[in-house]
């Protein structure tokens, strides 16, 4: 079997951002928001093109674990999405990973490269899930 890529999630309500890299995994690159709006058909939808534009075996999908390390609503929810996001795309391998921080690493990230207010609001999402991918990789 060949190496494939590994696409990261960072889901939200409303909004929901996506990161990947290569088979290698060497280049990585945040690849947008999709605002949603919990029409979670429209985010199958908006997964399934970027699973045809890659090769990716593993989906990375962002668990938003308690401080404490417990899990709480918004992790049950993301738990039942990855349920049937598995059950929806059967060839990709689901790792919930814990989400916790990504967002402030996120914006410090954007920040050092010079974005400010509104650009940063508006990739904030897709580098979440970019420090999301980067943590997962640091660990597989």
């Amino acid at each position: 079997m060949s190496a494939r890529g590994v696409l990261a999630l960072d889901h939200g309500e409303k909004k929901s951002g996506f990161a990947a890299t290569d088979a290698l995994r060497i280049a990585r690159e945040p690849l947008g928001v999709l605002r949603h709006e919990g029409d979670e058909a429209a985010l199958c939808a908006h997964l399934a093109k970027l699973l045809a534009e890659r090769s990716v075996g593993t989906l990375v999908v962002g668990l938003p674990l308690n401080v404490d390390g417990s899990r709480g609503p918004a992790a049950a929810r993301i738990e039942a999405l990855c349920t049937r996001l598995a059950q929806r795309f059967p060839e990709l391998t689901l790792e919930p990973w814990d989400e916790h921080l990504t967002t402030k690493e996120a914006e410090a990230r954007l920040r050092a490269l010079g974005a400010r207010g509104r650009a940063i609001k508006a990739e904030r999402d897709a580098w979440s899930a970019l420090v999301l991918l980067d943590d997962w990789l640091s660990c597989h």
